[in-house]
């Protein structure tokens, strides 16, 4: 089994790891030290993070049963394939999608199968639930905005992914760690819109993205209380220590800040999209805080390399099925995605 992998250089201008370019608001660091003064430091954390917990739940207009919190994402994907897959089952993906999903499915010992995207890279109602019913894997990953193509599915491929699950006993996981990028627009789609305590789905967020806390590592799931009930009991205790569980609820006071950051960003990506078309690359369209894209008369590898040299780092997705060629570009500060444009343009020539 191979290791998780993610070129690590020192450059001037990172842009390969889809981190925010923005820290959390003036008066953060302060506002926590505040906080983290009145900690019994000798004292376990919350066990179950009620408090943390419960922010979430009401951001959500949900209740505290059904919200599961962790270091990250990834530790909440971890603990549901802890608690869903593993020996003798199986997880389904459509590929090219986030490598972590197969990985961690790999980890506890599930059988990992796939199914291609389309030309588009979107998957569709029509392949979601032909997939889901032939191959009946027991858990189903669909990824929206999806990580490294940035594209989005509509509400009927999710619904169609659910029912289809919903059929055969399976379990339908979406990561939308990017959904904030997908649009401002009032009654977005999210596939929180189809939680349901009968519904054998689960959604899975992040506040590395919009808020702005890569560096701290958390995530929640979230999903109906008989399934959170089980990841309680598979995850190990006081798993999230005080600080992570104080920064949340700190971010939680001002939960605006994030979509404000969000629609900057996505200001900014329009910008980025513009600058790469005026470039000798194919883009694809993306609801995510990245775009992905490929040089139409150069190597990608070669192109990597030659902006690495340029003190500018972005991500090579030629390992991923179908992405030959690929490079995906997290979308910087207007600085950052100028110089970014500069070295490209310089590349391309």
């Amino acid at each position: 089994m191979k290791g998780y992998h993610s070129a690590q250089v020192d450059v001037r201008v990172r842009l390969n790891t889809n981190e925010s370019p923005d820290a959390p608001p003036e008066g953060f660091s302060a506002a926590l030290a505040e906080r983290l003064a009145g900690i019994d430091w000798n004292r376990y954390p919350s066990r179950s993070a009620e408090e943390l917990r419960s922010g979430i739940a009401d951001l959500h207009d949900t209740s505290q049963a059904n919200v599961f919190a962790a270091n990250g994402s990834n530790e909440v994907i971890q603990t549901l394939l802890l608690s869903y897959a593993g020996p003798g089952r199986r997880v389904g993906l459509f590929s090219p999608t986030y490598a972590l999903h197969a990985h961690i499915a790999r980890v506890v010992g599930s059988e990992v199968i796939t199914a291609p995207r389309g030309p588009d890279f979107r998957v569709g109602a029509g392949a979601a639930a032909r997939f889901a019913a032939a191959e009946q894997p027991d858990v189903l990953f669909l990824c929206s905005p999806n990580n490294p193509t940035g594209t989005v599915e509509d509400p009927e491929t999710v619904q169609a992914a659910l029912e289809a699950v919903a059929g055969y006993g399976g379990l339908l996981i979406t990561d939308e760690a990017y959904v904030q990028f997908a649009g401002r627009e009032p009654g977005r789609f999210s596939a929180v819109d189809l939680l349901a305590e009968d519904a054998p789905l689960v959604v899975c967020r992040t506040f590395s993205k919009a808020w702005a806390l890569a560096a701290v590592r958390l995530g929640y799931a979230l999903a109906p209380a008989r399934i959170t009930e089980e990841l309680h009991k598979v995850v190990l205790p006081y798993h999230l220590d005080v600080m992570t569980q104080e920064i949340g609820l700190l971010c939680l006071q001002d939960a605006a800040a994030a979509d404000r950051r969000a629609a900057g960003i996505v200001a900014e990506r329009e910008i980025l999209a513009a600058g790469l078309a005026a470039l000798p690359v194919d883009q694809w369209p993306s609801g995510a805080n990245f775009i992905l894209f490929r040089p139409s008369e150069r190597d990608g590898g070669a192109v990597w390399r030659e902006l690495v040299e340029r003190s500018i780092l972005v991500r090579d997705c030629s390992s991923w099925e179908g992405l030959s060629g690929c490079l995906r570009v997290t979308v910087g500060t207007p600085e950052e995605n100028a110089l970014f444009l500069e070295a490209l343009g310089d590349v391309l020539r």
